[in-house]
């Protein structure tokens, strides 16, 4: 099923609902089954190669595949759940065929289609190679202008051709001495040589004026975009944050220090399951499950961190000065830091999350606003007639709801 063929018609109408047929609940159905397939052997060759816990990708791949499914399975017609899901299993396919190679070419385990090990260990170029393309089609799959469609296309041919000399190169490695790194890469490819490193020089030179274009399209429908739009994209943007804060810790982590404990190690590690935001975050706004809640959301998360991060900075402060300067013992000095950092959490949130409100969730800090101010007004107020129309006036503002109707019992 090629892309081309899943994209709707750019005629800039909205895409008209298309029942689910049998044909697509049995592609979903058989998608399910072969990222199944692929993930179950992970594990046992994992064991095997001795390359480390395959949690990471494993669950990365997982989440891709679970979304891109259920978007299929709900929106049939819109290339973004195939996409998705196709992201998803083509990791599944590296992880797999990395540790199969790995197994085949360096540990010395005599195994069928060794070459074709080697092919599936640089699947993870194209599914990076994709994650532009669903930005782009985020999200309901169409593109505005057939100007775009011929951008989409010159990106897919340049793809193309360069997935053509992975799979070329990685087939003739399987004849070299050592095709495969300590890390279970393909030598030839993640270090190239020759006619290859000159390919990638020029293709990594296209590819980001191209992945520029796709964000700035976002960004240019974000500032003309408005309502249910507009949550959408917040919900975009907040998932690919989280990705790329999920991304670039743990290699700033181990370049600060790669001897570090492994509390720190395990740390990094659920750190990069983050990566699990970036397609849940796009299934959510692409199905409109729960849309409103993002700026809910994006305000909890932000107020959360500044405090995690002041706290911390609180807490290691009184720590030193208690040990370095006062000369504390150690341990009175950790247990007196937890506990000023623990009466502190309340409050701090407290400041910290009005603040963050008043600027990322501002429809809730002005209906909090309103209702201090009538209750403030409350308090004086002595005319029952003045009080329900305050009281209707006040519902108004907060809630804009289309119609406003106070009942007062009036008792003797």
């Amino acid at each position: 099923m090629g892309i081309a063929r899943l994209a709707p018609r750019l005629t800039g109408k909205p895409v008209a609902a298309h029942p689910v047929t049998p044909r697509v609940r049995v592609a979903v159905f058989a998608l399910g089954v072969l990222a199944v397939a692929l993930a179950v052997p992970a594990v046992p060759l994992d064991v095997l190669s001795r390359q480390g816990s395959p949690a990471e990708p494993l669950i990365a791949a997982a989440s891709f595949t679970a979304v891109g499914l259920v978007v299929a399975r709900r929106h049939p017609h819109n290339p973004m759940g195939w996409l998705l899901a196709a992201i998803g299993l083509l990791v599944l396919l590296t992880v797999s065929g990395g540790y199969y190679a790995v197994l085949e070419y360096r540990l010395g385990y005599r195994l069928p289609i060794g070459p074709l090990a080697l092919v599936l260990d640089v699947l993870w170029e194209p599914a990076l190679l994709l994650l532009p393309l669903v930005i782009l089609l985020f999200p309901d799959g169409r593109l505005p202008s057939r100007r775009w469609r011929w951008t989409m296309e010159a990106y897919l041919a340049l793809a193309g051709g360069y997935l053509t000399a992975l799979v070329f190169v990685a087939v003739q490695s399987g004849g070299s001495t050592q095709p495969i790194d300590a890390s279970g890469a393909v030598n030839a490819v993640d270090h190239p040589a020759g006619w290859l490193a000159i390919v990638q020089a020029i293709v990594i030179a296209l590819y980001v004026p191209f992945w520029l274009a796709f964000v700035a399209r976002q960004v240019q429908s974000w500032r003309h975009a408005g309502g249910e739009r507009r949550q959408q994209l917040k919900w975009l943007v907040s998932g690919a944050a989280v990705c790329m804060i999920a991304v670039s810790l743990p290699p700033a982590g181990s370049a600060i220090d790669p001897h570090a404990p492994r509390a720190v190690i395990a740390v990094t590690q659920v750190v990069f399951g983050l990566l699990i935001a970036l397609p849940v975050c796009m299934g959510v706004g692409i199905l409109k499950y729960r849309l409103y809640d993002i700026d809910r959301i994006i305000s909890r998360t932000v107020a959360y961190a500044i405090v995690t991060g002041l706290l911390v900075g609180v807490y290691a402060g009184l720590v030193l000065l208690a040990t370095q300067v006062l000369r504390f013992h150690s341990t009175v000095a950790v247990a007196a830091a937890t506990l000023a950092a623990a009466a502190l959490f309340q409050p701090v949130r407290r400041r910290v999350q009005r603040g963050v409100d008043r600027r990322f969730n501002r429809a809730r800090y002005d209906a909090e606003q309103t209702v201090t101010a009538f209750a403030a007004r409350l308090k004086d107020a002595v005319d029952l007639d003045t009080v329900r129309d305050d009281l209707a006036g006040v519902v108004q503002q907060a809630l804009e709801p289309a119609h406003v109707s106070v009942w007062v019992s009036r008792r003797a």
